[in-house]
């Protein structure tokens, strides 16, 4: 069969992938710029061709059948390689216009996303970024679902729900720095004389924690000092961890880049935990994503910014320093 004879071409893996998104042919025309009775001669054209289904209808809409679902599972992947064909002949005309979307957990936005930006405009200003905050079980589901090229994550060592399992099997999850674990207390703990706070002296105190499904790691450091901590509050707003710790509600730990994300509040003080305490950041892509030169570029400035930040965030001295 020759390339021309095929049932199956990129625009069909499109089409299949725009019905399964939006479960219309008449949806699926309008995001892809045709009109309703193209698509739907194409897919009777591609469904003759192959011998079997792809979309059934259900009621007033449409869904695809078990073939249809075989094409659309493979729609990112031939998305991806056809963006890696682009991009190299993009490259070879000088990379003057491309586009790279990220989407990156909170505390990265205001640390490492400028310094990403800023070597972007100098060094490759036909790049274009386009960015979006998320946790990372939805920040790797965007990149599986090809709406975003590269997930910027992070994982903690015992995680009990770590995004890069289970959920990032079929991508390319590469390491790109470290982010040291700090603990957060009231100005005036006795804990606060000491350097290097382990987490045990703190066995009795309440204790300010995320959401059940964020503080895997905070349940594992303390389970190695042999407590359960007391969860007296519960946020991921790493700002207001900062004030009910000012008011001595509580104690709490915070990632390092999650502290220097906004100006120091007065009366906390953070300390550095045992060596090791860190979160691994991650850069999650498609396989062969990197051919693209464009995310190439971007892959490697994001693992500089990653290294600049995270060396740059300040450490517990000075972080109490500033507010003296």
């Amino acid at each position: 069969m020759t390339e021309a004879d095929s049932p199956i071409d990129a625009q069909t893996l499109r089409l299949v992938k725009a019905i399964a998104d939006t479960g219309s042919l008449t949806a699926a025309a309008q995001a892809l710029g045709f009109s309703q009775p193209a698509v739907s001669q194409q897919m009777r054209r591609v469904e003759a061709r192959l011998g079997l289904p792809l979309v059934e209808r259900v009621g007033r809409g449409v869904r695809l059948t078990e073939a249809g679902r075989v094409l659309a599972r493979h729609a990112p992947a031939v998305a991806t390689a056809l963006e890696a064909v682009a991009g190299e002949l993009d490259e070879l005309r000088g990379l003057r216009t491309a586009t790279v979307r990220i989407v990156g957990f909170p505390s990265a936005t205001p640390t490492i996303l400028p310094r990403v930006l800023a070597t972007l405009t100098a060094s490759h200003p036909g790049i274009t970024i386009t960015y979006v905050e998320a946790e990372p079980p939805e920040a790797v589901t965007a990149v599986r679902e090809d709406r975003a090229d590269i997930a910027l994550t992070f994982s903690y060592p015992g995680d009990r729900d770590d995004p890069h399992g289970a959920s990032a099997r079929g991508l390319a999850v590469r390491r790109v720095g470290t982010d040291e674990l700090l603990v957060v207390l009231p100005d005036g703990h006795p804990a606060a004389d000491e350097d290097v706070v382990h987490p045990a002296v703190l066995a009795s105190e309440n204790w300010i924690a995320g959401c059940p499904r964020c503080r895997g790691h905070l349940l594992e450091l303390c389970g190695r000092a042999g407590f359960e901590p007391h969860i007296g509050f519960e946020t991921d707003n790493v700002v207001a961890v900062e004030g009910l710790v000012a008011q001595g509600i509580g104690v709490a730990t915070l990632p390092a880049l999650g502290v220097a994300s906004f100006p120091p509040l007065p009366g906390v003080v953070t300390r550095r935990l045992p060596p090791g305490e860190e979160r691994t950041i991650h850069a999650v892509t498609a396989h062969g994503a990197e051919r693209v030169p464009a995310v190439a570029v971007v892959l490697s400035v994001l693992a500089r910014a990653v290294a600049v930040a995270t060396s740059g965030a300040a450490p517990a001295t000075e972080r109490t320093a500033l507010q003296n």
